[in-house]
């Protein structure tokens, strides 16, 4: 199932190329880090006023949606 990340901008000349969350220098990675640093959605947008919770989610399904389906050892991690 292929997934329209609407919220999702890619720009070569902008955050190194990094998908970012609307053209801000915001990367989906930094969102996926602080959705994981902090798991109460409401500290999160405190933290970051300018995230809304369709950029949230998409920052974490276009996080998923890039993993590939291989097996890895967290011994090897």
């Amino acid at each position: 199932m292929k997934t329209s990340f609407d919220r999702i901008t890619i720009n070569p000349e902008q955050m190194g190329g990094q998908p970012c969350i609307r053209s801000m220098r915001l990367t989906v990675r930094r969102v996926v880090e602080a959705a994981a640093l902090y798991p109460d959605r409401q500290e999160l947008k405190r933290e970051y006023p300018e995230l809304e919770d369709d950029d949230i989610r998409q920052a974490l399904q276009f996080a998923a949606e890039s993993l590939d389906d291989q097996i890895i050892s967290l011994d090897a991690a």
